[in-house]
């Protein structure tokens, strides 16, 4: 006998008016202490991001303190720093050619380390109804992952990049936890180009016009192929997105930004944020009351902010 359906709410509560009070003393005590302060800004940031986002009634909770953040962020830049040392060392023998080589391909093989040092830090540092998300990926599994999607990616001329899309986010979301319920993705690199061939295509034939229904496609996409389970139960998504509601969000944002000369920024991200949540809709049949702590805590944040200098951010 099936079991009986509900509707989760997945609600976003931010204000404009908060979260430039945030962004606002983030911005000048990054800036007085020459971005000494960034890895607390960005912790702030976090906190208040996920604290007024919830499910079902509950607020999600981000536990990171800057002090672990800034301490993965000084080990990023040692990286780095041992990088360029090696980089100058083959300038000044004369072969500053072997030397981009080597820089660039330690620099490819370091990328999805710092994914997986953001992901098991973050998701272990953000708790629902006290109960802690975790990520149980292998560091050199998802790093095998990731060279051989980009090797396939580069060889085809950017044509396997929907496959490695696809295939990193099967790969993440399969392995995300939070307390018995696992994460399962089923979406196809083939679908993926499918929809980004198209959405080319008619983003060329329409002046750019269409660039927003495909955007809401591959969102769509995204959403609707990620579930969670635990046994028999599930919980899953489906977006209710729309090009023109994109296309409305946009404009809007456009002018908030132009007007206010950026200053609009924080109201900017919450109008995005909250239209993102408003069309998400989630059902299922899992009792998150019945969850137990089944996932470890880690501080040690490598890859958080360094992922974020890059302007990618895991959700």
């Amino acid at each position: 006998m099936d079991q009986i359906q509900k509707n989760y709410e997945l609600k976003f509560e931010g204000t404009g008016k908060e979260y430039f009070g945030v962004l606002i003393v983030n911005w000048l005590l990054t800036g007085l202490t020459l971005g000494i302060y960034y890895p607390w800004a960005r912790a702030k940031k976090l906190k208040y991001l996920y604290g007024v986002t919830s499910l079902d009634g509950n607020r999600f909770s981000f536990h990171g303190e800057g002090k672990e953040m800034f301490i993965g962020m000084l080990k990023f830049f040692l990286v780095l720093a041992l990088f360029f040392f090696v980089l100058m060392l083959f300038t000044w023998m004369g072969i500053p050619g072997l030397g981009a080589v080597i820089f660039y391909l330690a620099f490819i093989a370091l990328l999805p380390l710092l994914l997986h040092g953001s992901l098991r830090y973050r998701l272990s540092r953000t708790t629902l109804r006290g109960i802690r998300f975790g990520y149980r990926g292998d560091r050199k599994q998802l790093t095998i992952v990731f060279i051989k999607n980009l090797l396939l990616t580069l060889v085809t001329f950017g044509i396997y990049a929907a496959w490695m899309q696809v295939n990193l986010r099967k790969y993440i979301i399969d392995h995300i936890r939070y307390g018995e319920v696992e994460g399962r993705y089923k979406g196809e690199g083939l679908e993926l180009f499918l929809i980004n061939l198209k959405g080319m295509l008619l983003s060329l034939v329409t002046l750019g016009i269409y660039s927003f229904w495909w955007q809401k496609d591959i969102i769509a996409y995204m959403i609707d192929n990620a579930s969670f389970h635990r046994g028999e139960d599930s919980l899953k998504m489906q977006s209710t997105l729309t090009g023109g509601g994109l296309l409305k969000l946009t404009l809007v944002n456009m002018l908030i930004a132009i007007f206010t000369l950026g200053l609009g920024f924080a109201w900017v991200e919450i109008r995005t944020l909250k239209y993102i949540t408003e069309h998400i809709k989630i059902t299922g049949n899992l009792d998150l009351g019945q969850l137990s702590q089944t996932e470890e805590e880690y501080k040690e944040a490598l890859g958080e902010d360094a992922l974020d200098f890059f302007d990618f951010d895991l959700f």
